[in-house]
């Protein structure tokens, strides 16, 4: 055969090499570990499993080992604390602000998830640190976690695939990605002591495939353990979770990373799989002593970070026999692993840039993609920015910044275009804008009505009306519980709409019919009291720093929208399944997801109730035609191909989704679960064939009693739609 294609032969040799000179480099670098780790003493190998400050952990200066340094994502690096927990005045630390997690995710576009971890990963090189705290991938189980702005979905595959293109974005630019929280983290609300419970099938199928695939497939460097109890053991050292599953099954060769203050116990962080401690000195400090004592004697602060689960403690437990040493040296070992693949160890890391021009841009486009457009009766969008000359803008959310809000993930943004700012740098001189603020962000805020009559005067003068509202992110890290709803350590009480919105939106309604509503945050809110009467309503989440200019060209149409919800809106809360059956937040100390495996839209369409917005929907200003669906086999792999054309008059995108349902399912089936999608990216009057590969894990279930994935035999119809609830082509393959 080498005779007849030399081509082949010499592809086959160069590939061959490759892997000869990937094996020998990872035995070359294990050496190196071993022979470093046989160098170090006891108290040296201790210095390394916990932290040393804020955000570092010790390194081992006479053996050339730095210090491990860390900043929080996911969304941009965070404000600089240096070695305390206070703010840093005068650090070089205003960078890149990038739109929230789920903004990414409603892109459904993974090449923009890998754009956006290389700016992630680039600008934490430039600052300094070694690894960025993201991606966050934990399932969207309700509406009402505080932290969903920070995660992608409610869907296992969408999660794999945007976490997979972001892991591989930080870490092409030398810095380790730390995928989040593993695993159960799905609420905030005493997410220190909740205890979960869920069958082994919604884990697997549910709740591990996106930290599987980041394994598998991204590749990634570190993984943080969460808060939580998972089975009646904290998650951080659950010895199934991490010891079983992550290291054991899936073969992870990399760093577990403790959330800050998640460890609890020394033998159990040892055993169990924790290889670094970081945070616990967090209730130390501020339960013992003042935060400036903590943080500014050095005699003080040794002592409290030799106080750690994982210092002294571990010591004394190696030294009396109680553990083996070879299980601190396999933590170091991890350690170095890291330092070694990010040219820490070597010093040959490339320079970063921190907030350029393609920076920004990346930032624009994600926002620009991630915008979602829920209606548009009567083509109410676009608004022709020649047609109208008087705007009103309304609400408080038009002018507000987010950058420094949500918590841990909070941002110092160089700038930020707020809603108010992008209208009027598109808009020029073309029309008088007027603004009027609406309502008042505070925790428990009712309507203003002076406040709302402004608002109405403005809105009954203008051509349009533009009323921004929605959620907030709290803005004091230390104070989460003032004015948060979309903020780490908290959950919202609620899906209604706070500060009194229900009121402004439908006088402003009343007023002007012709307003465009505009809603902020980190998921979905009741708007039952004024859906029906809105024409045009735009899901803008936390956008990032472009997110006013990417607003207002979606709003004029100088984009088109092309966003996808990347979860369920549910039009009240009593429809959630994890309200309904599932004991969200929990009953003494334990929760209970009974929904099991229906969750999101498994649930919505299976148990046919009605969403406000179905998982995958999102509109556009142009139109398209899904036909011709085959399919073809090869091997194990089924093929399904199919033509898409735009046939409207705009250039735009689609997002085909495709779904596969079980015929006469002999076990319990979600109606339709996501197995493939592609974003494709079409011309006025163009046509394109997509085909879709589909290999096992399209049609595979967990078999509890087996412990093992398998295949149930027969039919399956294939779905390709634009949502969940919006199926467009469907056909029938054998399994």
């Amino acid at each position: 055969m080498f005779k007849r294609y030399p081509t082949f032969k010499v592809v086959v040799t160069a590939l061959l090499f490759m892997q000869q000179l990937s094996v020998h480099a990872q035995s070359t670098t294990e050496t190196k570990i071993n022979n470093l780790i046989k160098k170090m003493t006891l108290q040296e190998k201790i210095g390394m499993i916990h932290a040393n400050s804020s955000f570092t952990s010790g390194g081992v200066k006479r053996l050339g080992i730095p210090e491990l340094v860390m900043s929080d994502g996911p969304h941009g690096v965070r404000v600089e604390y240096g070695r305390g927990w206070t703010v840093l005045q005068d650090a070089d630390d205003s960078g890149t602000y990038l739109p929230t997690g789920n903004t990414l995710a409603a892109t459904w576009n993974p090449k923009l998830g890998y754009a956006y971890g290389s700016v992630l990963g680039s600008e934490a090189k430039y600052r300094g640190k070694d690894i960025i705290l993201g991606p966050g991938i934990n399932i969207i189980r309700t509406p009402l976690n505080g932290r969903n702005f920070e995660y992608f979905s409610e869907d296992p595959y969408l999660i794999s695939k945007m976490a997979v293109g972001y892991i591989k974005g930080v870490q092409d630019q030398g810095i380790s990605a730390c995928v989040k929280h593993f695993a159960a983290n799905n609420q905030e609300i005493n997410r220190d002591v909740i205890n979960v419970e869920m069958s082994e099938r919604a884990l697997r199928e549910l709740y591990l495939p996106g930290f599987k695939a980041a394994v598998q497939k991204g590749q990634v460097n570190s993984i943080m353990g969460s808060y939580n109890k998972f089975r009646g053991s904290f998650a951080t050292h659950n010895a199934y979770l991490m010891n079983d599953i992550l290291k054991g099954e899936w073969g992870f060769k990399g760093v577990v990373i403790s959330d800050w203050g998640s460890v609890h116990s020394t033998i159990q962080a040892i055993e169990n799989g924790t290889d670094l401690e970081m945070g616990t000195d967090l209730r130390l400090m501020y339960n013992t002593v003042s935060q400036t004592t903590a943080t500014t004697n050095n005699v003080t602060k040794k002592s409290y970070y030799d106080q750690f689960f994982l210092a002294d403690s571990a010591i004394a437990m190696v030294k009396d026999g109680t553990v083996k040493e070879s299980l601190i040296d396999d933590k170091v070992r991890r350690i170095l692993r890291l330092m070694y693949k990010t040219n820490m160890i070597s010093g040959k890391r490339t320079p970063g840039i921190y907030n350029g021009k393609a920076h920004q841009q990346v930032a624009l486009r994600v926002a620009e993609e991630g915008i979602v457009l829920l209606k548009n009766s009567n083509n109410i969008l676009p608004i022709g920015k020649e047609r109208v000359k008087t705007i009103a803008v309304i609400g408080e959310n038009a002018v507000r910044e987010n950058a420094m809000g949500g918590g841990s993930s909070q941002v110092k943004a160089k700038y930020e275009i707020t809603p108010l700012q992008g209208i009027k740098t598109l808009i020029g001189s073309n029309a008088n804008i007027s603004f009027a603020q609406g309502y008042k962000i505070a925790r428990g805020q009712g309507p203003d009505q002076a406040l709302i009559e402004e608002a109405v005067k403005n809105a009954s003068k203008a051509d349009v009306a533009i009323l921004v509202c929605g959620w907030t992110h709290g803005y004091d890290y230390n104070k989460w519980d003032d004015n948060a709803y979309d903020a780490e350590a908290v959950d919202k009480p609620n899906m209604d709409m706070p500060f009194g919105q229900n009121e402004l939106i439908k006088a402003v309604l009343k007023a002007n019919p012709n307003t465009i509503i505009v809603l902020m945050g980190g998921g979905p809110m009741d708007i039952s009291a004024w859906e029906n009467d809105a024409k045009g309503i735009i899901q803008a989440w936390y956008p990032g720093m472009e997110g006013g200019n990417a607003l207002a060209k979606i709003i004029f149409g100088e984009v088109n929208p092309s966003g996808k919800l990347p979860y369920t809106f549910p039009k009240k809360l009593a429809d959630v399944p994890a309200e309904k059956f599932g004991e969200y937040p929990g009953i003494n100390g334990n929760v209970e997801y009974k929904e099991g495996i229906f969750v999101g839209y498994r649930y919505y369409d299976t148990y046919k109730v009605e969403p406000q917005f179905p998982f995958g929907f999102g509109l556009s200003y142009t139109k398209f035609e899904v036909k011709n669906a085959k399919v073809n086999s090869a091997g194990n792999k089924k093929y399904v191909s199919v033509n898409i054309k735009n046939s409207g008059k705009l250039a735009g995108a689609e997002v085909l989704q495709l779904y596969v349902h079980k015929m006469d399912t002999k076990i319990t089936r979600a109606e339709k679960e996501l197995k493939s999608f592609t974003k494709v990216f079409l011309k006025p009057g163009e046509t394109k064939m997509i085909t879709f590969a589909l290999d096992d894990s399209a049609f595979q279930y967990y078999d509890e009693a087996g412990k093992k994935w398998a295949i149930e035999a027969g039919q399956y119809k294939i779905m390709i739609g634009n949502s969940s609830q919006n199926i467009l082509q469907s056909l029938l393959l054998s399994r």
